[in-house]
């Protein structure tokens, strides 16, 4: 898509700042002291619970919501202070947004680019360009209220693309699709990366957002629980302090999986006396936490094998973004 000319994604200059942001309600912290960059073509995924912040974050950085403290900054301009240098810069896809009786895809957008200050050839053309992205130019004519849910957000994402912004917010872009929408929905997040976009993107289908962004930050009660790529987070290499205590991102003991033809129980009990821990059963597949180095798997697995167990799988859990999710937050609401 030819929105602008490819730009350099090494620049140092953030396309987002969030700086020490807090945002209270009453008595409740919404948003507690949040600080991170994301830069120009990168995707990050801003990952919480439901009532973490993440959308307040989000609200403030687009204009939507003021902070009480701290400074949230689109391509070096404050939302607060240069609310329309902000606007011109930025598209907001929010979670959900109203439909319109009696207006067609092709007019919606129409309406958003003339609200932009659009005319003559650049509407024509912005027009053209985000609805050829989409794919709506094949239902231009469609009234929205006929959208399935994933043309709807198509026409959501065109709505915020419209005067060709350096950075989108996405909030949940992929709740509710089914998994064609959503495959169709990543290759476009990449591919407005790769034309210099910066994206934060929120989401509770944490393997999207690990098989598509850059870094992630997870935040839970307000606070800021760790920021890092998505390789850091699963190693534990990032260790993020925040005003609700020092939280440790390390991994866990190291778990082995393996799968035995048969005789599952036995196998069981045979490593529940040797390793003097327990271990997981389902059918002839086993679970069981080791410590041990590569050497010592090697060992266990012979030492299995020499005593007649039928092992045809012997293999390292891969550690997931949930699995990461779950042990950094601790289940706090606000």
């Amino acid at each position: 898509m030819n929105f602008s000319p490819s730009k350099n994604h090494s620049t140092s200059r953030p396309a987002i700042e969030f700086d020490q942001l807090v945002r209270t309600f009453g008595k409740t912290v919404a948003v507690n002291k949040v600080s991170f960059k994301v830069y120009p073509g990168e995707v990050f995924g801003f990952i919480g619970p439901n009532g973490a912040g993440k959308t307040t974050s989000m609200k403030i950085l687009s204009t939507l919501d003021t902070p009480d403290s701290g400074s949230a900054k689109v391509d070096g301009f404050c939302s607060v202070n240069d609310p329309e240098r902000v606007r011109r810069r930025l598209g907001y896809m929010p979670d959900g947004f109203g439909a319109y009786s009696n207006v067609t895809c092709e007019e919606y957008l129409d309406f958003f680019a003339r609200s932009y200050g659009l005319r003559g050839k650049d509407r024509i053309s912005s027009l053209r360009n985000v609805m050829g992205f989409t794919q709506l130019d094949q239902i231009a004519q469609k009234p929205i209220t006929g959208l399935s849910k994933g043309m709807k957000q198509r026409l959501c994402l065109g709505r915020a693309l419209i005067h060709n912004p350096k950075v989108l917010v996405l909030d949940e872009p992929a709740a509710g699709l089914d998994p064609r929408a959503r495959i169709e929905l990543r290759e476009m997040i990449t591919a407005l990366a790769d034309d210099g976009k910066s994206l934060l993107i929120s989401s509770h289908i944490l393997t999207e957002l690990a098989e598509m962004c850059d870094r992630v930050a997870i935040i839970e009660q307000g606070g800021l629980l760790a920021v890092g790529s998505v390789e850091e987070i699963l190693s534990g290499e990032q260790h993020q302090t925040t005003e609700i205590g020092s939280v440790d991102v390390s991994t866990e003991a190291g778990q082995l999986v393996m799968q035995v033809v048969r005789d599952g129980a036995a196998v069981k009990l045979w490593l529940e006396e040797k390793l003097a821990a327990p271990v997981r059963l389902s059918g002839n597949n086993l679970q069981f936490a080791f410590a041990g180095s590569l050497e010592e798997q090697s060992v266990l697995l012979r030492e299995l094998i020499e005593n007649g167990f039928a092992v045809i799988s012997f293999a390292n859990k891969q550690r997931s973004l949930e699995d990461a999710f779950l042990h950094v937050t601790k289940g706090r609401v606000q």
